[in-house]
């Protein structure tokens, strides 16, 4: 047997591998809303479309806004939006779940992300800087940095509009600082917290704009973006998990590392949050000042099928005896 014809039968027998199993997936589509959890930091007298405090619409048309179809969209403009802070004047947080899932082991969790803000631009106008993202490892709960996470969540800002636009907590509720160098942008964790603004050249790549149909709808929200920043973008996000170890990563772009996340549940979830106390002023806030998500799914990890490392150990144990016996 010669090295290629080694390689080869080396290379099939990798097929044994397990295919990968998708055991969530969610693209809005359908209004699901009875299906996901809605948990406001506000309390039980905020509600889901309200039109007050923190609202998340599971079934939004956002083209009505200007925004194009998600790319990993099947033909409609259907997806999660969540608003916080929404005239209310209070630090305030939304979080939703989807209910009756749980998901353990190795597994990677991607969606589509859409920032939107108001105007104009690069500085944003009235209460324009808040935070969008999610997370893994929740228990059916609300998830905020104002308050407690039992999970892993992941976090930017839309406009960049903050000292620390990319952001990671921890079950323990603590922001990972940029001095543990969990931040692809500075690894040696030797810039404090500079690696975490829109305005390292690490996220140079990331610059969206305004939808033409957007500003024709609302004729403040000129300018461009700042770069680094998320919003104006569809964005692919990814969380994986493997063992102990969490990634996360942004259009393929790694934007941190964290291990050891102990998190006290097995739910994934997504949020929306101000960092402050102050509302928008904006007379189209509630139309402008949300993140999207679409397009929603949890995958496991393959995991090689039992006869699979016999196989390769017998692919070795062949390839040695030929050395020997060349």
């Amino acid at each position: 047997m010669n090295k290629r014809i080694l390689l080869s039968a080396m290379a099939a027998s990798l097929g044994v591998f397990a295919s990968a199993q998708v055991v969530f997936s969610e693209d809005f589509d359908v209004d699901h809303s009875s299906q996901w959890q809605f948990n406001s930091s506000l309390g039980g007298a905020d509600a889901a479309l309200d039109h007050s405090g923190g609202e998340a619409d599971f079934f939004f048309d956002y083209s009505t806004v200007g925004i194009p179809i998600a790319p990993n969209s099947s033909g409609t403009t259907r997806g999660l939006k969540m608003i916080a802070n929404l005239g209310s004047g209070t630090f305030s947080a939304v979080t939703v779940n989807p209910l009756d899932f749980a998901v353990s082991g190795d597994y990677t969790m991607r969606w589509d992300m859409w920032m939107n803000s108001v105007g104009p631009f690069p500085a944003g106008g009235s209460g324009s800087t808040q935070l969008s993202g999610g997370g893994v490892g929740g228990v059916n709960d609300l998830n905020w940095f104002g308050g407690t996470f039992d999970s892993f969540a992941t976090v930017a800002t839309g406009d960049g509009g903050s000292s620390t636009d990319y952001r990671m907590y921890e079950a323990s509720g603590a922001h990972i600082q940029g001095s543990t160098g969990a931040y692809a942008a500075d690894p040696a964790g030797a810039n404090g917290n500079a690696g975490l603004n829109a305005s390292d050249p690490y996220y140079a790549g990331f610059q969206g704009s305004v939808p033409a149909a957007q500003l024709n709808l609302f004729g403040g929200q000129t300018g461009a973006p700042q770069v680094g920043a998320q919003a104006f973008a569809w964005r692919r996000w990814e969380i994986n998990k493997t063992g102990d170890v969490y990634t996360w990563s942004i259009d393929g772009t790694l934007i941190g590392t964290w291990t050891k996340a102990t998190t006290a549940g097995d739910n994934i979830f997504f949020m929306q949050s101000d960092i402050n106390a102050g509302s928008s002023s904006d007379a189209n806030a509630e139309a402008l000042l949300f993140g999207l998500v679409d397009n929603v799914e949890v995958e496991l990890t393959p995991v090689p099928e039992p006869g699979t490392m016999a196989v390769l150990a017998g692919l070795g144990a062949l390839a040695l005896r030929r050395r020997k016996k060349n």
